[in-house]
Protein backbone atom coordinates (compact mmCIF):
# COMPACT_ATOMS: atom_id res chain seq x y z
CA UNK A 1 0.00 0.00 0.00
CA UNK A 2 3.45 2.46 0.89
CA UNK A 3 4.65 1.65 -2.77
CA UNK A 4 1.14 2.56 -4.12
CA UNK A 5 0.84 5.72 -2.34
CA UNK A 6 3.85 6.94 -3.30
CA UNK A 7 3.79 6.04 -7.52
CA UNK A 8 0.57 7.73 -7.10
CA UNK A 9 1.80 10.84 -5.77
CA UNK A 10 4.77 10.63 -7.81
CA UNK A 11 2.60 10.45 -10.88
CA UNK A 12 0.63 13.36 -9.58
CA UNK A 13 4.45 15.32 -9.23
CA UNK A 14 5.34 14.09 -12.58
CA UNK A 15 2.08 15.40 -13.96
CA UNK A 16 2.32 18.89 -12.64
CA UNK A 17 5.86 19.96 -13.25
CA UNK A 18 5.19 19.06 -17.15
CA UNK A 19 1.72 20.96 -16.93
CA UNK A 20 3.49 23.75 -15.38
CA UNK A 21 6.34 24.08 -17.66
CA UNK A 22 4.81 25.97 -20.36
CA UNK A 23 2.78 27.61 -18.08
CA UNK A 24 5.82 29.09 -17.01
CA UNK A 25 7.44 29.63 -20.45
CA UNK A 26 4.71 31.57 -21.60
CA UNK A 27 4.45 33.77 -18.58
CA UNK A 28 8.05 34.69 -19.05
CA UNK A 29 8.71 34.96 -22.88
CA UNK A 30 7.63 38.42 -23.39
CA UNK A 31 10.78 39.33 -21.13
CA UNK A 32 12.71 36.56 -21.89
CA UNK A 33 12.69 37.03 -25.60
CA UNK A 34 14.43 40.45 -25.20
CA UNK A 35 16.83 39.65 -22.23
CA UNK A 36 19.09 36.78 -21.42
CA UNK A 37 17.99 37.76 -17.05
CA UNK A 38 14.04 37.38 -18.49
CA UNK A 39 15.21 33.91 -19.74
CA UNK A 40 17.29 33.38 -16.32
CA UNK A 41 14.15 34.18 -14.25
CA UNK A 42 12.06 32.39 -15.77
CA UNK A 43 14.64 29.09 -15.95
CA UNK A 44 15.22 29.39 -12.27
CA UNK A 45 11.36 30.58 -10.94
CA UNK A 46 10.46 27.08 -12.81
CA UNK A 47 12.98 25.00 -10.87
CA UNK A 48 12.21 26.22 -7.72
CA UNK A 49 8.66 25.21 -8.19
CA UNK A 50 9.97 21.88 -8.97
CA UNK A 51 12.01 22.36 -5.74
CA UNK A 52 9.35 23.21 -3.95
CA UNK A 53 6.29 21.21 -4.92
CA UNK A 54 9.02 17.59 -4.93
CA UNK A 55 9.46 18.47 -1.51
CA UNK A 56 5.74 18.19 -0.36
CA UNK A 57 4.51 15.95 -2.76
CA UNK A 58 7.44 13.31 -3.00
CA UNK A 59 9.17 14.05 0.10
CA UNK A 60 12.47 15.31 -2.04
CA UNK A 61 14.76 18.08 -0.41
CA UNK A 62 17.16 19.59 -2.34
CA UNK A 63 20.13 20.76 -0.97
CA UNK A 64 23.16 22.75 -2.60
CA UNK A 65 26.37 21.96 -0.76
CA UNK A 66 29.86 23.55 -1.45
CA UNK A 67 30.52 26.65 -2.90
CA UNK A 68 29.00 27.58 -6.05
CA UNK A 69 31.82 29.89 -8.46
CA UNK A 70 30.79 33.37 -9.48
CA UNK A 71 33.33 33.45 -12.37
CA UNK A 72 33.80 32.63 -15.20
CA UNK A 73 34.78 28.78 -15.24
CA UNK A 74 34.16 25.56 -16.29
CA UNK A 75 32.00 23.25 -14.69
CA UNK A 76 31.66 19.27 -14.95
CA UNK A 77 29.13 17.47 -13.37
CA UNK A 78 28.13 14.10 -12.89
CA UNK A 79 24.68 13.83 -14.02
CA UNK A 80 21.98 11.39 -13.08
CA UNK A 81 18.73 12.93 -13.79
CA UNK A 82 16.76 15.88 -14.49
CA UNK A 83 16.81 17.35 -11.01
CA UNK A 84 20.26 17.83 -11.19
CA UNK A 85 20.23 20.09 -14.47
CA UNK A 86 17.67 22.32 -12.28
CA UNK A 87 19.66 22.46 -9.23
CA UNK A 88 22.97 23.18 -10.55
CA UNK A 89 21.48 25.79 -13.06
CA UNK A 90 19.69 27.05 -10.12
CA UNK A 91 22.69 27.19 -7.62
CA UNK A 92 24.58 29.91 -10.63
CA UNK A 93 24.35 33.25 -11.65
CA UNK A 94 25.10 32.73 -15.56
CA UNK A 95 25.01 29.49 -16.50
CA UNK A 96 24.54 27.67 -19.88
CA UNK A 97 24.51 24.16 -20.50
CA UNK A 98 26.74 22.15 -23.40
CA UNK A 99 24.06 19.68 -24.63
CA UNK A 100 22.75 17.76 -27.14
CA UNK A 101 22.04 19.30 -30.27
CA UNK A 102 18.44 17.11 -30.32
CA UNK A 103 17.47 19.23 -27.42
CA UNK A 104 16.82 22.17 -29.67
CA UNK A 105 13.97 20.57 -30.51
CA UNK A 106 12.26 19.92 -27.43
CA UNK A 107 9.21 22.23 -26.39
CA UNK A 108 9.81 25.13 -24.32
CA UNK A 109 13.38 23.43 -23.18
CA UNK A 110 14.55 23.98 -26.47
CA UNK A 111 13.82 27.61 -27.24
CA UNK A 112 15.03 28.63 -23.53
CA UNK A 113 17.73 26.71 -24.27
CA UNK A 114 18.80 29.00 -27.51
CA UNK A 115 17.98 32.21 -24.92
CA UNK A 116 20.53 31.46 -22.68
CA UNK A 117 23.03 30.71 -25.64
CA UNK A 118 23.55 26.76 -24.57
CA UNK A 119 26.17 25.56 -26.78
CA UNK A 120 24.65 22.57 -28.70
CA UNK A 121 26.30 19.90 -29.89
CA UNK A 122 26.26 16.93 -32.72
CA UNK A 123 26.96 13.88 -30.48
CA UNK A 124 27.32 11.83 -33.56
CA UNK A 125 30.39 13.28 -35.24
CA UNK A 126 32.67 12.94 -31.99
CA UNK A 127 35.63 14.85 -33.42
CA UNK A 128 33.56 17.80 -35.22
CA UNK A 129 31.54 18.24 -32.53
CA UNK A 130 34.91 18.76 -29.81
CA UNK A 131 36.02 21.01 -31.96
CA UNK A 132 32.59 23.12 -32.36
CA UNK A 133 32.07 23.27 -29.24
CA UNK A 134 35.48 24.65 -28.71
CA UNK A 135 34.55 27.23 -31.09
CA UNK A 136 30.88 28.24 -29.97
CA UNK A 137 32.43 28.18 -26.11
CA UNK A 138 34.93 30.65 -27.58
CA UNK A 139 32.41 32.96 -29.50
CA UNK A 140 30.27 33.20 -26.52
CA UNK A 141 32.66 34.89 -24.58
CA UNK A 142 30.67 38.00 -24.79
CA UNK A 143 28.97 37.23 -21.40
CA UNK A 144 31.27 35.40 -18.68
CA UNK A 145 29.48 32.91 -17.17
CA UNK A 146 29.70 29.08 -16.15
CA UNK A 147 30.10 26.69 -18.54
CA UNK A 148 28.47 23.42 -17.62
CA UNK A 149 29.39 20.50 -19.27
CA UNK A 150 28.18 16.66 -18.30
CA UNK A 151 31.12 14.72 -18.84
CA UNK A 152 29.86 11.38 -19.02
CA UNK A 153 28.11 12.42 -21.82
CA UNK A 154 24.64 11.38 -20.71
CA UNK A 155 22.39 11.03 -17.31
CA UNK A 156 23.85 7.52 -15.20
CA UNK A 157 22.21 5.81 -13.28
CA UNK A 158 23.13 5.23 -9.83
CA UNK A 159 26.11 2.98 -9.58
CA UNK A 160 26.64 2.47 -13.20
CA UNK A 161 30.48 2.88 -14.27
CA UNK A 162 30.17 4.87 -17.70
CA UNK A 163 33.64 6.70 -19.25
CA UNK A 164 34.78 10.02 -19.34
CA UNK A 165 34.62 11.85 -22.29
CA UNK A 166 37.15 14.14 -23.91
CA UNK A 167 35.53 16.87 -24.69
CA UNK A 168 35.66 18.30 -21.10
CA UNK A 169 39.51 17.65 -21.44
CA UNK A 170 39.62 19.48 -24.25
CA UNK A 171 37.38 22.61 -23.26
CA UNK A 172 39.69 22.51 -19.90
CA UNK A 173 42.80 22.68 -22.86
CA UNK A 174 41.25 25.28 -24.66
CA UNK A 175 39.60 27.87 -22.03
CA UNK A 176 42.48 27.75 -19.83
CA UNK A 177 39.90 28.34 -16.72
CA UNK A 178 39.58 26.25 -13.33
CA UNK A 179 37.32 23.79 -13.62
CA UNK A 180 35.55 22.98 -10.63
CA UNK A 181 33.37 19.65 -10.55
CA UNK A 182 30.03 18.69 -9.23
CA UNK A 183 29.16 15.42 -7.55
CA UNK A 184 25.46 14.34 -7.36
CA UNK A 185 23.16 11.98 -5.64
CA UNK A 186 19.76 12.87 -7.28
CA UNK A 187 19.52 9.51 -9.39
CA UNK A 188 18.78 7.39 -5.83
CA UNK A 189 15.40 9.74 -5.28
CA UNK A 190 14.53 11.10 -9.39
CA UNK A 191 15.58 8.29 -11.29
CA UNK A 192 16.30 9.17 -15.21
CA UNK A 193 13.40 7.14 -16.27
CA UNK A 194 10.22 5.97 -15.18
CA UNK A 195 7.58 7.50 -12.52
CA UNK A 196 8.41 6.76 -9.20
CA UNK A 197 9.72 9.61 -6.86
CA UNK A 198 11.14 8.37 -3.78
CA UNK A 199 11.82 10.37 -0.28
CA UNK A 200 15.05 11.88 0.76
CA UNK A 201 17.59 14.31 0.27
CA UNK A 202 18.87 14.91 -2.99
CA UNK A 203 22.33 16.63 -3.07
CA UNK A 204 24.76 18.59 -5.53
CA UNK A 205 27.71 19.67 -4.25
CA UNK A 206 30.33 21.76 -5.27
CA UNK A 207 34.09 20.75 -5.12
CA UNK A 208 37.03 22.69 -4.76
CA UNK A 209 38.17 23.87 -8.73
CA UNK A 210 41.03 21.81 -10.60
CA UNK A 211 42.62 24.80 -11.18
CA UNK A 212 43.98 25.45 -15.35
CA UNK A 213 47.90 24.18 -16.76
CA UNK A 214 47.38 20.47 -16.33
CA UNK A 215 47.85 18.08 -19.32
CA UNK A 216 44.53 16.49 -20.21
CA UNK A 217 45.23 13.00 -18.96
CA UNK A 218 46.18 14.12 -15.41
CA UNK A 219 43.22 16.87 -15.49
CA UNK A 220 40.61 13.89 -16.81
CA UNK A 221 41.90 11.09 -13.75
CA UNK A 222 41.63 14.44 -10.93
CA UNK A 223 37.99 15.05 -12.16
CA UNK A 224 37.01 11.31 -13.18
CA UNK A 225 38.60 10.29 -9.38
CA UNK A 226 36.96 13.65 -7.37
CA UNK A 227 33.40 13.27 -8.65
CA UNK A 228 33.12 9.31 -8.57
CA UNK A 229 34.36 9.07 -4.92
CA UNK A 230 31.84 12.21 -3.84
CA UNK A 231 29.14 10.91 -5.81
CA UNK A 232 29.11 7.70 -4.35
CA UNK A 233 29.32 9.05 -0.64
CA UNK A 234 26.45 11.45 -0.93
CA UNK A 235 24.32 8.05 -2.63
CA UNK A 236 25.62 5.99 0.77
CA UNK A 237 24.26 8.89 2.93
CA UNK A 238 20.85 8.35 1.74
CA UNK A 239 21.23 4.44 1.91
CA UNK A 240 22.22 3.65 -1.49
CA UNK A 241 25.26 1.34 -2.08
CA UNK A 242 26.91 2.12 -5.47
CA UNK A 243 29.32 -0.87 -5.29
CA UNK A 244 26.47 -3.46 -4.65
CA UNK A 245 25.32 -2.67 -8.57
CA UNK A 246 26.38 -5.02 -10.63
Amino acid sequence: MTFAIQWLRSFLFVFQIYFMMPIFGLMFAPWAIFSKRGARVCCKSYSRWVFWTARFMVGIRCEVRGTPPSGEVLIAAKHQSFLDIMMIFTALPTAKFIMKKEILRTPVIGQYAKLLDCVAVDRGKRGAAIDKMVQDVKEGHQEAGQLIIYSQGTRVAPGVKADYKVGTGVLYEQLGQPCVPVATNVGVLWPRTGIMRKPGVAVVEFLDPIEPGLDRKEFMEILEARVEAKSDELMREIGFDPDAVS
